[in-house]
């Protein structure tokens, strides 16, 4: 287990805390793979999950390091497909707490939340394309669905970030709350759901997200054209230019 992901029971709620602050929660493996075992393992008991992050930084993305190393292997790692996976498959609302900046997955894994509140100061930015890589977790699907096409392709091909005001008039985010008050809205957002009869609330979040199939298809795809486009010329030039940057 990783001491870099908090998992927490408040009553009826899970609580999936990101606790690598000074990566501002970049995703490792072992993280991934702590999420994902937090998500599967939620009993009867657990009729709500909250997914959150810290003061300024909701997710970074996946960790650099290991992403870099995932490019010169050639795809990405299996615990972050277990990871994306998981999102899909899983049974309890998911409700995202979602404090400063939420970049990449960090972005892309709120498609799959039933209620996301932000803080003011919140962005949400998935710059896959400046790496000539292309969007993940379905989001190609997702992000069109939830916020029409026009600015998905805005925000997913183009790049352009989302403040919290934005992404909540995109369809993204519930709620925009002070920075402060964003862990508690999003738990008593949480055990309100808890509250309600559980298995009118798990038919009626089928019902209303009755596309399992395609999104788990979307997954596998944008996995395989991932996996492409790592090896692609554009790539490997983006890359050595990110790379020259960072020296």
């Amino acid at each position: 287990m990783s001491d870099l992901v908090v998992v927490e029971d408040v009553g009826a709620v899970r609580i999936i805390r990101m606790s690598r602050p000074e990566k501002k929660n970049a995703l490792t493996q072992a993280m991934y793979a702590v999420m994902t075992q937090a998500l599967r393992e939620a009993n009867d008991a657990i009729r709500s999950i909250v997914i959150a992050g810290g003061p300024g930084a909701f997710c970074a993305g996946a960790d650099i390091g290991e992403f870099l190393e995932s490019a010169q292997s050639g795809g990405l790692r299996p615990q972050t497909l277990e990871f994306l996976k998981a999102l899909a498959y899983n049974q309890k609302p998911l409700v995202a707490a979602v404090g400063g900046l939420a970049v990449g997955i960090g972005t892309t894994m709120l498609f799959h939340c039933d209620h996301v509140v932000a803080s003011t100061d919140a962005t949400f930015t998935t710059p896959f394309l400046k790496l000539a890589l292309i969007p993940e977790a379905a989001s190609s699907l997702l992000a069109p669905m939830r916020m029409g096409y026009a600015r998905a392709f805005e925000m997913l091909v183009m790049g352009h970030p989302l403040s919290a005001t934005q992404a909540r008039e995109a369809g993204i985010v519930n709620k925009v709350v002070d920075a402060a008050a964003v862990d508690d809205v999003a738990l008593k957002t949480a055990q309100e759901i808890a509250a309600l009869p559980a298995g009118a609330v798990a038919l009626s979040r089928r019902l209303m997200r009755g596309h399992l199939d395609a999104v788990v298809r979307q997954i596998d795809t944008e996995v395989m054209h991932f996996k492409d486009r790592l090896q692609s010329d554009e790539a490997r030039t983006a890359f050595s230019a990110f790379l020259s940057r960072k020296k």
